[in-house]
C-alpha cells in the first residue's frame, strides 16, 4: 500500500508516474491468494475507527461503505488453559493473575494510552518499563513471553516506545462502556482495496510494471536518476522514490553516513501460515501465547469475518516473527507445516490435521525494523544525499506499530517533500 498511496498522490498532483513492481502483481504485504475455494488476504489485517488515513482512502475510493465492524474477543493460553480476556469482567476474573497483579497491569496499560511523548520511551529498555510499572509476576508471566514470541531474543534490546505503540493501537480498538475490541475489515478482503486502487491509479496513467527488478539506481550530475534494471534494461526519471526496506543495495551513491545509518536497521519478518479449516477454531480473534510454540500467536480471522465471506469455513493465520538468524529461514515448508501442525495439536488437543483443507505459507525477511534503543535518531529522512533519490519505507515508522494505517500516513506525510523540489517531478525523461 506505500508504493500504492504514494503513487496516487503523485498522480493526483499532475505527476507521470511509473510503479516499478518485483512482484507479478502490486500490493505487497497487502495482496490476497487463494485458499481452496475463497481468495483472501495472505497477511491478516483489520482496520480500526480511528484508523484515520485508512478510512479516509477508503472513503476516496467509494469503499467506506463496504467496511463491516464486529465485536471480537482476545484469548490467553497460559499453562495449558485458554482464557478468555475480551472485556473487564474478564480481566478482573483472569485466574493466571493475582488481583495485585491484575491492578498493576491495568495501571500500565492505562499509563501508555495516556503517554504522549514517545520519545522518552526511546531511551528506556522495554523490560525496565515493563517491570517498573508491572512488576516482576506480571513481566514473566504475562509480558515476557509475548515479547519472546514477538520479537525473539532481541527483545532485550528493544525500546519501551514499541509497547507504547502497541498498546496505543490496542486501546483505540476498545470503545463503550465494557471496553471491547471493535475490528473492521473490507467486504471481499483487502483484495477489494486493491483493486479500487490499482482501478483508480489507471484513470490517473500511472504505469504499473510488474515483474520489475531493481538492480541500480544512480542520480546523474545535473540530469535525471537512472534506474539500471534486472535484464539490464535503463530507465530514467526526474525522480526516484525507493520503498524498499534495503535502499542501501541498490543505492550505490548515498554517502557513507547513510550506508551506516541503513546498514544498522534489524529488520523481523515473517513467516506466516493460512489455514483453511473445515469449521471455526475457538471463537477468538487473537489468542495470545505465553507458553513455547512454534509460532507466535493464533490469529482467526473467521472470528471476525462474516461467514458469507469464508464460504462457511475456518480461516487461520499463524504467524511467526523471527530475526534475520532464526532457523526458521532455513526450513522447508513441509517442515514449517508439520511444525506449526504439531503446535496446534499441543495447544488444541482435538486439533486434528483432517480439519486443514488448505495450507499455505508466506515468508518476507524484511518486515519492520526493530526498535532499538534512541531508534528514531538513527532513522534517515525522506530527502538523500543524491539529487532526486527520495527513500520511503517501513524503517521511517518510529511512532506506530506497522500496520496498513501507519503505511498510508508514512506515504501521505512525504508527499510535500518528495514534490516541492521539482514541480516536474516523476515525469519519464524520453
Amino acid at each position: 500500500m506505500l508504493g500504492l498511496t504514494l503513487a496516487l498522490r503523485l498522480a493526483e498532483r499532475g505527476k507521470h508516474v511509473t510503479i516499478l513492481e518485483r512482484a507479478d502483481h502490486p500490493g505487497g504485504l497487502a495482496d490476497a491468494w487463494q485458499l481452496g475455494p475463497i481468495q483472501w488476504d495472505r497477511h491478516y489485517h483489520v482496520t480500526l475507527a480511528s484508523d484515520r488515513f485508512t478510512m479516509q482512502l477508503l472513503q476516496e475510493l467509494q469503499l467506506a461503505e463496504k467496511v463491516q465492524w464486529s465485536q471480537t474477543k482476545t484469548g490467553f493460553l497460559v499453562d495449558g488453559k485458554l482464557y478468555s480476556m475480551s472485556n473487564a469482567q474478564e480481566f478482573l476474573k483472569f485466574p493466571p493473575l493475582r488481583l495485585i497483579d491484575k491492578i498493576r497491569l491495568g495501571w500500565t496499560i492505562w499509563h501508555a494510552s495516556k503517554i504522549r511523548d514517545w520519545q522518552k520511551l526511546e531511551r528506556i529498555p522495554i523490560g525496565v518499563w515493563l517491570l517498573r510499572h508491572s512488576g516482576r509476576r506480571t513481566f514473566e508471566r504475562i509480558w515476557k513471553p509475548l515479547l519472546k514470541a514477538k520479537l525473539g531474543d532481541a527483545w532485550e534490546r528493544t525500546n519501551a516506545a514499541f509497547i507504547w505503540a502497541t498498546i496505543q493501537r490496542m486501546y483505540a480498538a476498545r470503545n463503550g462502556g465494557q471496553k471491547q475490541e471493535k475490528f473492521g475489515y473490507v467486504s471481499g478482503g483487502y483484495q477489494t482495496f486493491l483493486n479500487a486502487m490499482v482501478d483508480k491509479l489507471r484513470d490517473l496513467n500511472v504505469r504499473i510494471a510488474c515483474n520489475t527488478t531493481v538492480a541500480q539506481i544512480r542520480s546523474q550530475s545535473g540530469g535525471p536518476v537512472q534506474v539500471h534494471l534486472a535484464d539490464s534494461e535503463r530507465v530514467t526519471f526526474d525522480k526516484v522514490v525507493v520503498t524498499s526496506p534495503t535502499p542501501a543495495r541498490i543505492c550505490p551513491q548515498l554517502s557513507p553516513r547513510e550506508r551506516e545509518s541503513l546498514e544498522k536497521i534489524e529488520y523481523i519478518g515473517i513467516v506466516c501460515a493460512s489455514l483453511l479449516l473445515r469449521k471455526p477454531l475457538g471463537g477468538y480473534y487473537v489468542t495470545n501465547i505465553t507458553t513455547p510454540a512454534p509460532f507466535t500467536g493464533i490469529i482467526e480471522m473467521s472470528a471476525l469475518v462474516s461467514p458469507h465471506e469464508l464460504a462457511g469455513h475456518g480461516l487461520v493465520y499463524l504467524p511467526k516473527y523471527a530475526a534475520q538468524g532464526d532457523s526458521i529461514w532455513s526450513e522447508t515448508d513441509d517442515q514449517v507445516q508439520q511444525s506449526f501442525l504439531d503446535g496446534m495439536r499441543d495447544l488444541y488437543p482435538a486439533f486434528d490435521a483432517d480439519q486443514v483443507l488448505e495450507f499455505r505459507i508466506s515468508r518476507v525477511k524484511q518486515v519492520f525494523p526493530l526498535p532499538v534503543l534512541n531508534y528514531s535518531s538513527n532513522v534517515l529522512g525522506t530527502t538523500t544525499s543524491q539529487p532526486g533519490i527520495y527513500l520511503v519505507n517501513s524503517s521511517q515508522i518510529v511512532n506506530g506499530t506497522l500496520n496498513v494505517n501507519e503505511t498510508i500516513k508514512l506515504a501521505e506525510s512525504s508527499i510535500d517533500e518528495i514534490c516541492n523540489v521539482n514541480a516536474s517531478a516523476f515525469e519519464e525523461s524520453a
